[in-house]
């Protein structure tokens, strides 16, 4: 058995076997608690260091499956305490011990705290084995009913306008389902925003508290899921999938003439990311074309001023 295979139980059922050295990223269901896998359970069973992202969460979770810390450490391992943490995990894992890292729900590392404690453990030599398992990001990909042969997994938009808008501009051009999250007060938000950028028309899904008791799926296009969603308070975690950009084929006056509205009213960088979204094509072919459009237009100015 090599290392990544993990702990099998003993033969006599008392429990797993020893867990190797190294760091364990540990996938934790999503909702449903039935959903852990079995070599999950071995390796939380086993490891002889714990840390999540939520204690409160992963003790209840072990809990259910009859298992418990006992005298190990169970540590909390956070956005806001990491650069505290890292030290504490990494010198275990230095003492040849073997640390279990648990998200609060999902595979770590999916818009977790958990990327700068793999790469420090990276860096320092230590081995670092997957644990697989639930996924919302996977989960929703599944029962959207989107193409499945690409897809961009997008994470939490950012807070701020201006960052925001850049990062929809370039997420609606992408030609993928994208996957994203949100928090369900900021839904509305979102898909309103999503109707600016990406077209009202873009077939989209709305994934709400996937494998749970009220689990809910919505299809349809951005303005239907903004107009059904609208005075509605939403509950439990979100995911929002949109369709890949449009390929249908636009004529070199089509081109043109949609570059020509977007630039009368905004900058060469803004309409460009309005012209890709709206017809499908690469953002650096409209990029090229646009600038063609400009140059043209300063040569017809300059002739009307040698006049």
């Amino acid at each position: 058995m090599s290392a990544a295979d993990g702990p099998t139980r003993t033969k006599d059922g008392g429990g797993p076997a020893p867990l190797a050295p190294g760091l364990w990223l540990v996938s934790t269901p999503i909702g449903a608690a039935r959903d852990i896998t079995l070599r999950a359970l071995d390796v939380l069973g086993a490891a002889e260091v714990l840390a999540a992202e939520d204690t409160r969460s992963l003790r209840h979770l072990m809990q259910i499956h009859g298992l418990s810390p006992g005298a190990r450490p169970l540590l909390a391992y956070h956005d806001h305490n990491g650069a505290r943490m890292r030290p504490r995990l990494l010198a275990a894992l230095a003492e040849g011990r073997s640390v279990a890292y648990a998200s609060e729900a999902g595979t770590p590392l999916v818009a977790d705290p958990g990327y700068q404690l793999v790469r420090a453990a990276v860096a320092a030599g230590h081995p670092v084995h997957a644990v697989p398992g639930a996924s919302a990001a996977l989960a929703a990909l599944a029962v959207a009913g989107l193409p499945t042969d690409r897809f961009a997994f997008l994470g939490f938009p950012p807070a701020q306008a201006g960052p925001r808008a850049t990062w929809l501009a370039e997420a609606a051009a992408i030609p993928a389902t994208c996957i994203f999250y949100d928090s369900p007060r900021r839904l509305s938000r979102l898909l309103s925003e999503m109707i600016g950028v990406f077209g009202a028309d873009r077939p989209a899904v709305v994934c709400r508290e996937l494998t749970k008791r009220h689990e809910e799926v919505m299809r349809g296009t951005l303005a239907e899921l903004a107009a059904a969603l609208e005075g509605r308070e939403v509950k439990g975690e979100v995911v929002v999938l949109t369709d890949r950009p449009s390929t249908a084929v636009v004529g070199a006056g089509d081109l043109d003439a949609a570059l020509d509205s977007a630039l009368a009213g905004q900058s060469l960088r803004a309409a460009v990311d309005q012209v890709a979204v709206e017809t499908g094509l690469p953002r650096r072919q409209v990029y090229q074309a646009a600038l063609a459009r400009q140059k043209a237009k300063d040569g017809e100015g300059d002739a009307d001023d040698a006049r």
